[in-house]
This record gives structure tokens, C-alpha cells and sequence, in this order.
């Protein structure tokens, strides 16, 4: 796995002026490729509407937990009980604060209908905390640092699960802890227990090496679905639309928030690894896993697409100057 040093970074301070705008794009370039390719697919009939549950169920029970194993299983992050406790934490609380943030706005939007605004309320509330992140954190960092990025995602997970799914279709809390039994979590728990237990799963062990092929597909799947989904859509984009949406979603989600994000990994004592992954989280445009979200469970999913798609190539050129100034400023490269 690539390393910070492979790009001419050193780990501890951060990203260079020259390199950090053509790292997001090598990062992030990629991503829209493959929801290009999954448009294309699903355009030409390839890849057709009816293999999406079973795309969803794979990718979740399957894949993901497998990147997961691969990532945490050994990982010497996990020596540290911080880096396993802190982290949820700190992923749940971020969503839900992004959510309240959502909730608040959504009466500037303009949008015409509950169902709307629930949907808006929920696309800035989830920013992209793993498709973007994951190759981002592995140019830029260690394999310490990816590790705790997945950890903290659990409480990212829990925080969707429960308080997404509440604020995006009216479900109670209730029904929203059941889907917290998914493959994800059970993944990092079992990981975290295999490294508790010191079982060692070296890189040439077979269950590692097999976890480790099937991990690697577990975002170009995610992506070729999302892309697909978004073709559905996509004539009901409409640029022409009340912009009320797409300008409360970028301010908030591109702005406001990394801003308190950042506020918190500077102040908040936590690891070296969990502040670099929340500078890299503070950095991200709308995840586009809502996209789909909101097409299962009943919110609105052009509204999903219009903030997620103006939000990421918006992105573009604010993720590196979130992430310089991030680093500097939570004190990751001798600045204050």
C-alpha cells in the first residue's frame, strides 16, 4: 500500500504546495470515471435496475467487510485503545452534526415538499467518508491512519443507520438501530477482537490474501451502482430549478462545517491518526451513497443528485485548500 513518502509527502507535515492539488485529483478523478462507467452501463441496458438489491447486498455483506479485515487486522493503530474508542465517537457525532445543520437550512432552500427538504436535511448531513477518502488517505498517509479512518467510520455508520434514516424517511429510532447489524460493523468488530486475541494474519496468509481481492473491488462495485442510479435521474436534474438547494448544500457542506470540523480535531485530545482523518472527512464534498439512499427509502433522490454532483466537482478546488489549511491549522505540520 502507497505511503506518503511514495508521493513525495512527508506524514507528519502534511501536503506540499506543489503536490496537494494533483494528489485530490488522482484521488478523486477516478471516483467519477467509474460512476461515468456505471451511466454507461446502465444506459446501454448492461447493468439493469433489477441486480441493484443484490449489488447493494454484496457490496455491504461482502466486499466492504472484507477491505475492512484487510485494513485493521494487524493494524498497530489499534495498540493504542484511543484510536478504537475515540474515533466512532468522533464519526458519529460529525454526521450528527451535519444532519442538525441540514434540518436547520432546509427552510431557506426553497424546496417544495417534505419529502425535499427530509432529503436535503440528509445529503449535506452525510459527507463522502469513504470512496473520496480512502485512495486520498492512502496517498497522503500510513496504513495507521487508513485503519483508524475505518474505525471512525463505524460511528459514521452508526450515525447513517439510525439518524439518517430517521431524517430521511420518518422512521423511528427504533427501526433505525436494526440496521446497525450489518457487515461493516461486524467486520471491525471482529478485527479489532482478532488484533485484541493477537492472532496475525500476515499479508501471504490465505484468509488475508483472499479478504484483501475481494476488498479491492468493494468501491469500483459501489461506484459502477452509483452511476447507474444517477442515469435514472438525470434527466430530472434541471438546472433551471430554484438554486436554493444546491447553494445552501455547498455553503454548508463546503464551508461552514469543515470549519467546525477542523475547530474540533484542533482542540479535541486525540491521536495524530484521528486528527489527519478528520481533516481529510472536513475536506469532502456530499457523499454519494445518498443518491441510492434516498431512492430506497422513500426521500428524493433528484434532490439527492443535484447537492451531491454540485457539491463534488465544487470540490474540486476546495478540497485541497480545506486540507493544506486543515493540516496547518490542527497543528499536523508545525503550524498552529
Amino acid at each position: 500500500m502507497a505511503d506518503a513518502e511514495g508521493v513525495g509527502i512527508s506524514p507528519s507535515a502534511g501536503p506540499s504546495i506543489v503536490n496537494e492539488f494533483s494528489i485530490v485529483l488522482a484521488a478523486a478523478t477516478p471516483v467519477f470515471l467509474l460512476l461515468g462507467v456505471g451511466w454507461i452501463l446502465r444506459l446501454r441496458n448492461w447493468l439493469q435496475p433489477e441486480a441493484d438489491e443484490t449489488l447493494f447486498k454484496l457490496n455491504i455483506h461482502l466486499l466492504t467487510p472484507c477491505l475492512i479485515l484487510d485494513n485493521i487486522v494487524g493494524n498497530t493503530a489499534f495498540n493504542h485503545l484511543g484510536n478504537v474508542i475515540v474515533p466512532p465517537l468522533v464519526g458519529f457525532a460529525t454526521i450528527g452534526l451535519g444532519l442538525l445543520a441540514g434540518l436547520l437550512a432546509r427552510k431557506w432552500t426553497g424546496l417544495p415538499d417534505t419529502r425535499a427538504l427530509r432529503t436535503f436535511a440528509f445529503t449535506v448531513g452525510l459527507y463522502n467518508y469513504g470512496f473520496i477518502p480512502y485512495p486520498l488517505t492512502t496517498a497522503l498517509f500510513d496504513r495507521e491512519t487508513l485503519g483508524v479512518m475505518f474505525v471512525h467510520n463505524v460511528g459514521v455508520e452508526a450515525a447513517i443507520w439510525t439518524l439518517g434514516v430517521m431524517v430521511v424517511s420518518a422512521m423511528d429510532l427504533r427501526r433505525g438501530w436494526k440496521h446497525l447489524l450489518n457487515g461493516p460493523v461486524v467486520a471491525i468488530v471482529l478485527a479489532l477482537t482478532l488484533n485484541r486475541l493477537g492472532v496475525n494474519l500476515g499479508e501471504k496468509n490465505v484468509l488475508r490474501v483472499s479478504a484483501h481481492m475481494l476488498g479491492l473491488c468493494a468501491i469500483p462495485v459501489g461506484l459502477l451502482q452509483i452511476g447507474a442510479t444517477i442515469e435514472e435521474h438525470a434527466s430530472e436534474f434541471g438546472l433551471r430549478r430554484r438554486p436554493g438547494d444546491v447553494v445552501w448544500g455547498s455553503i454548508l457542506r463546503l464551508g461552514l462545517l469543515p470549519m467546525v470540523f477542523l475547530l474540533v480535531a484542533r482542540w479535541l485530545p486525540i491521536s495524530v491518526e484521528l486528527k489527519r482523518v478528520m481533516v481529510i472527512q472536513a475536506a469532502m464534498p456530499c457523499a454519494v451513497f445518498p443518491i441510492v439512499m434516498t431512492a430506497k427509502y422513500g426521500g428524493d433522490p433528484v434532490v439527492a443528485l443535484r447537492v451531491v454532483m454540485v457539491t463534488s466537482v465544487l470540490g474540486f478546488a476546495t478540497m485541497p485548500l480545506w486540507i493544506r489549511f486543515g493540516m496547518r491549522f490542527v497543528g499536523l505540520n508545525g503550524g498552529g
